[in-house]
């Protein structure tokens, strides 16, 4: 079932592109960074065409906390596809204690199953070399992408599982202007930047337009829609730009001839 709520990890699962046994771990509530990840994942995979992994699911909805579930859906950005889904399981929203929730940001799963990492992760969490980092197995990749450093995210990012740099994208702590600094990375992936092209929120930040559009390996299906947003400066900029895609130099160019902007 569609949990009416995206982001790149959601948007991952929902393609079908995870293996079982991260699926599994998914069902049992081991993945999530927050709560609305969490429970959209457990809405998702409470039909997997998996038998095991839809039971596993279903197990862990029944043991999430009856009251932090019902504030939690009572918050005004709950999607009502997720209202919708726990209110045949009889569970109603409760608006007057969404009330007393911290910001969407802050929140955390409402059920633990993933033991946090340290307080201080450069402490005891592996440094950013990369050889160490990809040396990890995924599950702790993942970990540390959604709840570790800033520096670490930056090295994930380029993770090449696909579900490592997802799971960077939808960390809690990842800010705007990481956002941007991905975009400028060369060697990060097509997905990444389609991931951040497809994020509303994000592409109201003019430096990861800009990134995107300069980023060679940004889908033209992206990039060629966002040309149309740069200042008039920017916009000749991309012309001259040898690293562009050829697609987006071309259209640059004929919006410069006409004086764009």
């Amino acid at each position: 079932m569609d949990p009416g709520f995206r982001s790149p990890l959601i948007d991952f699962f929902r393609r079908g592109e995870v293996a079982r046994d991260v699926r599994m771990l998914a069902a049992q509530g081991a993945m999530a960074p927050r709560a609305t990840e969490q429970l959209a994942l457990l809405v998702l995979l409470s039909d997997d065409p998996d038998p095991d992994v839809a039971r596993a699911a279903n197990r862990t909805i029944g043991a999430l906390p009856v009251a932090a579930l019902s504030a939690f859906l009572g918050r005004a950005d709950t999607p009502r596809e997720m209202r919708d889904f726990f209110a045949i399981r009889g569970i109603e929203p409760d608006p007057a204690a969404a009330a007393a929730l911290p910001p969407a940001e802050a929140e955390e799963p409402l059920l633990d199953t993933q033991p946090d990492l340290p307080a201080d992760p450069d402490a005891a969490a592996p440094d950013t070399d990369p050889k160490l980092l990809s040396a990890l197995p995924v599950m702790e990749r993942v970990k540390l992408a959604m709840k570790g450093t800033r520096e670490q995210r930056a090295v994930l990012i380029r993770d090449a599982n696909k579900l490592v740099a997802a799971a960077v994208l939808s960390s809690p702590k990842v800010n705007e202007s990481e956002i941007e600094q991905f975009t400028k990375i060369g060697n990060v992936s097509e997905d990444v930047l389609r991931m951040i092209g497809h994020n509303r929120g994000w592409l109201k930040n003019y430096g990861v337009v800009l990134g995107l559009c300069k980023h060679p390996k940004t889908p033209p299906a992206v990039s060629m829609q966002l040309v149309h947003r740069l200042n008039e400066k920017d916009v000749k900029m991309l012309t001259m730009d040898r690293n562009v895609q050829e697609g987006v130099r071309t259209l640059a160019r004929k919006m410069a001839s006409k004086g764009k902007t």
